[in-house]
């Protein structure tokens, strides 16, 4: 079990070229194959309503812009790739808005690498990474909007809760727990929930770890309730904490839904995570 395929978003942000390196990076662990996607930003339905483009010059001259600007994008990834001697990849300019598209060409990947939505941006942009969580069915690595990361993977933290979100996480990490120097378990306690400890030791995840070969310590954090509220983006807060004083280069945790209304929102934990994460995060939902 491998990332023998890796699919990263490529697009016009600060942060891509550093994603587009971590992505190579983990191809390269497994001389795997790496894409890049860019999309150019209008539903594939769209298109597909519109009518023919010889039949509205103003549609295909629009049309041609926007994938000039994703074949450009592309382009600079080639760049990189050839820079750092990806033997094997290709471009795929989508022909659909981010999320959907990058949604159903991921699963045709092992993994798919995408950005963290960068402060104040505009609300699909900050949508796209819930978005693909909750649709792509894949594992789903973010990277930071601002780092300058140069590994992800040597020193990983799980966040552990014994629940079916949290063990999925666990088991399509595993290619980078058998390859990590050093992996840690992270498990929260909280007065609010005082079976929480009990159900996650209950699933201890290291003798199963240990039969693939990964050795794993766990940890046990206390959370204090504060004036009789449960408030978990405490937790979330707390996790980042933990991994900042980890010198952990991945974090990996499942992506927990709490709203049957829309399902592109996520749990309280997680959407902390999402908005203040400091290093890559590894999840599934």
């Amino acid at each position: 079990m491998s990332f023998p395929t890796i699919l990263v978003h490529v697009d016009d942000s600060a942060s891509a070229a550093v994603r587009v390196r971590l992505a190579a990076q983990l191809s390269l662990r497994v001389a795997g194959h790496l894409i890049g996607a860019a999309p150019t930003g209008v539903s594939r339905f769209l298109y597909h309503s519109m009518p023919p483009e010889k039949n509205d010059p103003t549609l295909a001259l629009h049309q041609d812009m926007l994938r000039t600007q994703s074949r450009a994008l592309l382009a600079a990834f080639s760049a990189q790739c050839d820079q750092l001697r990806v033997a094997s990849f290709e471009v795929r300019v989508l022909d659909d808005d981010a999320g959907a598209g990058l949604s159903l060409h991921g699963r045709g990947a092992d993994l798919l690498v995408l950005g963290q939505a960068a402060p104040h941006a505009r609300t699909l942009a900050s949508d796209l990474p819930t978005y693909v969580i909750t649709h792509a069915g894949r594992p789903v690595l973010l990277v930071p909007h601002a780092t300058q990361a140069i590994t992800v993977g040597r020193r990983i933290l799980v966040s552990w809760d014994g629940k079916r979100e949290a063990a999925r996480a666990l088991q399509l990490a595993l290619p980078l727990l058998k390859d990590a120097d050093a992996v840690s378990i992270a498990v929260f306690e909280m007065a609010a929930d005082g079976h929480a400890v009990d159900e996650a030791m209950a699933a201890d995840p290291r003798p199963w770890l240990a039969r693939h070969g990964v050795h794993a310590e766990l940890t046990v954090h206390s959370i204090e309730q504060h004036r009789m509220l449960n408030r978990r983006h405490e937790v979330g807060e707390r996790l980042l904490s933990v991994a900042a004083l980890g010198n952990a280069d991945l974090l990996v945790m499942g992506a927990f839904g709490r709203s049957r209304f829309r399902e592109s929102i996520l749990g309280g934990v997680t959407k902390t995570v999402l908005e203040a994460m400091t290093l890559p995060v590894l999840m599934a939902h």
